[in-house]
């Protein structure tokens, strides 16, 4: 099975997630960067982020190549941001909602608070109701690490490697 996986990462932990998967299933990664860069810091970073979530947002994103013609499955990653996904999520998407036709797809979220459930839901939506393989909700993996969070990290690889 050839995966990608399709993840936006603020603070670094759905990054972390992200490389965690590449090595045990030897997955493909793309990373989405928007042309315009959401603050990282204070007030401005939770303002901005989740009005532009609310908003079902499409930020531009710096240019990206991919074959999706040569992937099987895709595992998106996001932080959670007012109960939704990430907005590059969303561009990453409706730039290629074609090729997406007919693919199998995995979620995981990264959230400091709650609201993972609903962010899941909603990019299923987003997805044209397709259900997930496999999904995963982390609190803070880089920021909080913890053995449980490991633990939940390889239980969500190894459930990914049985499908």
């Amino acid at each position: 099975m050839r995966d990608l996986i399709v993840y936006f990462s603020l603070e670094g932990n759905t990054e972390y997630v992200a490389q965690k998967i590449r090595e045990k299933l030897n997955a493909r990664v793309r990373c989405l960067k928007p042309v315009k860069a959401y603050s990282t810091k204070g007030f401005a970073k939770f303002f901005w982020g989740g009005k532009s979530a609310v908003m079902a947002e499409k930020p531009e994103l710096e240019s990206y190549d991919i074959d999706l013609g040569e992937v099987d499955r895709i595992i998106f990653g996001f932080p959670v941001w007012a109960s939704s996904f990430a907005p590059p999520l969303r561009t990453f998407i409706e730039d290629n909602r074609e090729a997406l036709s007919g693919k199998r797809f995995a979620a995981y979220a990264c959230q400091a608070g709650s609201g993972a459930e609903k962010a899941l839901t909603k990019l299923s939506k987003c997805l044209n109701e397709t259900a997930f393989e496999q999904t995963a909700i982390f609190i803070d993996p880089k920021a909080k690490p913890s053995e449980e969070t490991e633990l939940q990290i390889e239980a969500f690889i190894n459930a990914l490697k049985e499908e």
